[in-house]
């Protein structure tokens, strides 16, 4: 009996031991708060636990057919597959390779739902996140994701390996640590809120991806057309190089291997195969959509939407041109100018330049007054601080912005402390007169006056710079801005060039002016860094082309990234947007309040979400009901 009862409780003990060290071990492994297959930036995610899809899909999509695209964007070839290194053109489409841990979807502002994982659990200290990988997440070549393959690709995009982009990105992600063979946590610098959403979306790819028969690697920045290995559901069928690619969806794609669909994939990749072609130049292409070359396209252009998309297929419905509200916010389009080269160092000058673009004679005589002005970083947001008008800061932003003041007198212009500058017009009782009038005085008050048949500084040199594009259907554009700028004595040559050759350009800051578009989020964080970020200025290939280093923007982009809630996001994202707008870096051009669609009348959609790019959502959500 006595030993019976010493059995039981030496039991009892050990259970009770193996309950405490569990306990111990959760508590070591970060104090996790409650795990959920969801999380949000800010409050709760919109999907409950046990949600089946997205409302914006089509459950019952129809699946299979061929997806026929054109070539997005400005990119007229491409020249390798691994789209996560700094050098050459990736191919379009490559991203149907690729997967991470969450995804987030496309009604809501700040949350990710688990795609590879299943678990997400954020520290109680908001200084990690920890992922548990799915059983049946795997590879295009049937391996298993790992916790090892997590780290692997974290430890390679922050290495010197990857475009510098990442690195400025994630660089409040201190590491990634591997816990189990599917457990895997990144531990953070800081307490920022967006940081477990960030990890989330790190792309993954297979440590096999770049090994050679005999087991050796190739170096990860010089894959090229090696096929890569990650989930997601499309492999590379074929291509011909820099003219067309087949991606085909993987008859093994893990998520459509299980019991039950995955709530995050269903209405998702509808189509069997997705084929781009790459056309020579934008006349070309729009010839080729005519003649059914491919199903649907995105237009960018107010003139060719107007008057291109015409004939005998649009007025018998083979073809369908739709214009879709767009409620993206619309961040920044203009005329940047490279801060790097003395001629733009004077904020005077910036502002003068600015001047010159008659937008609204442009919206007039070029784009049938398809578009609306660019007037904040944050355009068509509630972030910006032109959101309500040409509003004062409030009480919040200004006292960020004094407290910045005292610190860095030279950095905080003193117009951010009055109400918000609209984007210069000559809608009257304005004119483009009166704005060059202003213009050639700030050039004045800068040093430069005309003299001898041009604006020249007190050296004699001529005020003389060029702008680059990445092809030559901005020309008409340019044009009437140059004459503008002629009239203040300012001399201007324009160089175009391939898209290859521009984005060389753009990654060595090897220019004067050229247009930027700063794409806006509607919860912008960490990417900051990398677009305005003083480190980012000095690492070539980053999106701070102008060439930005203030330790007044630098605080606030930290401050946006450590907001706890909407409102405190709101508050330092309108004080940067008071800052850079008011220090005239960009002559800010224009968006559009669509998304320019045309297609064939065999495409399907379901209705469109809040927030989404247009091609993506075509690649993602359509389908395809074939003629009968």
């Amino acid at each position: 009996m006595r030993a019976q009862t010493l059995f039981a409780s030496s039991a009892l003990f050990r259970k009770i031991t193996q309950f405490l060290l569990l306990v111990a071990l959760t508590a070591a492994l970060s104090g996790l708060a409650l795990a959920a297959q969801g999380i949000a930036q800010y409050g709760k995610p919109k999907y409950p636990e046990g949600f089946t899809h997205f409302d914006y899909v089509n459950p019952n999509a129809p699946k299979g057919g061929t997806l026929v695209l054109p070539n997005p964007g400005q990119r007229t070839s491409f020249d390798k597959f691994n789209p996560f290194t700094l050098r050459g053109v990736t191919a379009p489409g490559i991203e149907l390779m690729f997967e991470s841990l969450a995804e987030g979807s496309a009604d809501e502002t700040s949350s990710v739902y688990g795609l590879l994982a299943d678990d997400i659990e954020v520290a109680r200290d908001r200084k990690s996140v920890t992922f548990h990988i799915r059983p049946e997440a795997k590879f295009s070549d049937g391996s298993p994701v790992l916790a090892a393959d997590v780290k692997y690709s974290f430890d390679v995009l922050m290495s010197g390996k990857a475009h510098p982009r990442y690195k400025t990105t994630f660089a409040d992600i201190t590491s990634a640590v591997v816990l189990s063979d599917r457990l895997v946590r990144f531990e953070f610098k800081n307490n920022n809120s967006e940081l477990p959403i960030l990890a989330g979306t790190l792309p993954i790819f297979s440590r096999n991806w770049g090994k050679k028969p005999d087991g050796s690697m190739i170096p990860f920045e010089k894959l090229a057309f090696e096929a890569p290995i990650g989930s997601g559901p499309y492999l590379i069928e074929s291509f011909k190089a820099g003219k067309s690619i087949v991606y085909k969806k993987n008859p093994q794609y893990w998520a459509d291997q299980l019991a039950k669909p995955l709530n995050i994939r269903v209405g998702f990749y509808n189509f069997d195969r997705v084929l781009y072609k790459l056309y020579s130049d934008d006349a070309v292409r729009l010839e080729a959509f005519k003649a059914g070359e491919f199903d649907a396209i995105v237009e960018y252009r107010a003139k060719i939407w107007a008057k291109g998309y015409v004939g005998s297929k649009f007025a018998n419905g083979t073809l369908t041109k739709k214009a879709f509200i767009n409620h993206n916010g619309a961040g920044m389009q203009g005329f940047a100018m490279n801060i790097r080269k003395p001629i733009f160092q004077d904020p005077r000058v910036r502002q003068a330049l600015g001047l010159a673009l008659d937008f609204e004679w442009l919206n007039r005589q070029i784009f049938f007054d398809q578009y609306g002005r660019i007037n904040s970083y944050f355009t068509n947001s509630d972030l910006s601080a032109n959101f309500d008008g040409p509003s004062k800061p409030t009480d919040g932003e200004l006292k960020l912005l004094k407290s910045l003041k005292t610190q860095y007198p030279q950095w905080v212009p003193d117009a951010v402390f009055g109400p918000m500058p609209p984007a210069p017009s000559t809608a009257p009782p304005g004119s483009l007169r009166q704005n060059l009038r202003k213009a050639r005085e700030l050039l004045m008050h800068a040093g430069w006056q005309y003299r001898g048949g041009a604006l020249r500084n007190e050296k004699g040199e001529p005020f003389r710079f060029e702008i680059v594009e990445d092809g030559g259907f901005f020309l008409r554009v340019i044009s009437a801005y140059i004459r503008n700028l002629e009239k203040l004595g300012i001399q201007v040559d324009v160089r175009t060039s391939d898209f290859a050759l521009h984005q060389k350009r753009m990654n060595e800051f090897d220019f004067d002016m050229t247009t930027v578009r700063f794409q806006d989020s509607q919860n912008p964080g960490s990417e900051l860094w990398d677009r305005f970020g003083s480190q980012a200025a000095k690492e070539k290939g980053s999106d701070n082309v102008i060439g930005i280093q203030s330790p007044v923007v630098d605080a606030l982009v930290s401050e946006i990234t450590r907001a706890q809630n909407r409102d405190q996001l709101r508050t330092a994202a309108r004080a940067l947007d008071r800052v850079l707008w008011n220090s005239y870096y960009v002559v800010p051009q224009w968006y559009n309040p669509t998304h320019r669609v045309a297609f064939r009348k065999e495409m399907r959609y379901p209705e469109p979400p809040l927030y989404y790019q247009a091609e993506p959502w075509i690649m993602q959500n359509w389908w395809k009901e074939e003629s009968k």
